[in-house]
């Protein structure tokens, strides 16, 4: 994973929490994965997902709340994250809504807003402003993928319960995906990424497959056998992370 993308494994400590992750960051895009029990509560269980969905300017998660207000959601779960850097001081780090405060059951989706002040942090090793009231992702992610072959994520497939999709699909709506039915899912295109939500039994939740755009085209294909995934580079210049169903 180290050769084939910007990899790294840290401890992070924020919002009350200790969590360990394992990243594969591209240009906009990332990827945190976890073991079972790097995450405390139901986060740790084994099938357990999320997405955050950022925005790229400073006040549009404002619009996006107002958004969802419109497709009848009118009192979003809103949460302020912070991190600490190791000094014991918190700093602000982003403001997330979710479309409902319940516990989901297995896929937890929520948009999100990093902070001027994060930015500011040197800390945080994070890019200058490209334009006024840039928060994008693009700034907040090193440039190191450019050394790597992965470049970002272009779509994602998950297994995710009936209910955990219902509570999904207003909030991509209300960020300006395109959202359409397919099966008992959806399909959802936006920002340069295609996001695949599968309607299945709680037992069947989870990541099914990941593709991903590389930096230079691969002559021939190349597989790895992960865990119990394949990971397929090339030929061309994407690649296929595929997951195999849970047992």
């Amino acid at each position: 994973m180290r050769e084939f993308a910007n990899f790294e494994v840290r401890t992070t400590t924020g919002g009350g929490m200790t969590w360990k992750g394992r990243y594969l960051k591209g240009r906009e895009t990332y990827v945190e994965l976890f073991s079972e029990g790097d995450l405390p509560g139901q986060d740790a269980l084994y099938g357990s997902a999320g997405l955050g969905v950022s925005t790229e300017r400073s006040g549009d998660l404002a619009k996006v709340t107002a958004n969802l207000a419109d497709l009848g959601i009118s009192d979003p779960a809103k949460y302020r994250q912070t991190r600490d850097f190791g000094d014991g001081v918190p700093v602000p780090w982003f403001d997330t809504i979710r479309t409902t405060s319940e516990q989901y059951e297995h896929f937890d989706p929520w948009a999100m807003e990093y902070f001027a002040e994060y930015f500011a942090d040197p800390r945080s090793q994070t890019e200058p402003e490209s334009y006024p009231g840039d928060v994008s992702r693009e700034r907040y992610l090193p440039d190191a993928y450019a050394d790597h072959q992965m470049r970002d994520v272009t779509s994602i497939r998950m297994g995710v319960t009936a209910r955990d999709l219902a509570n999904t699909v207003p909030l991509l709506k209300a960020g300006g995906f395109e959202v359409t039915k397919v099966g008992g899912g959806v399909i959802a295109m936006g920002g340069g990424t295609t996001i695949q939500l599968d309607s299945v039994e709680r037992a069947q939740a989870g990541l099914k497959q990941l593709t991903f755009s590389l930096n230079q085209a691969a002559a021939t294909k190349h597989e790895e056998r992960i865990g119990r995934s394949t990971l397929t580079v090339g030929p061309g210049a994407q690649a296929v992370w595929n997951f195999d169903a849970p047992q």
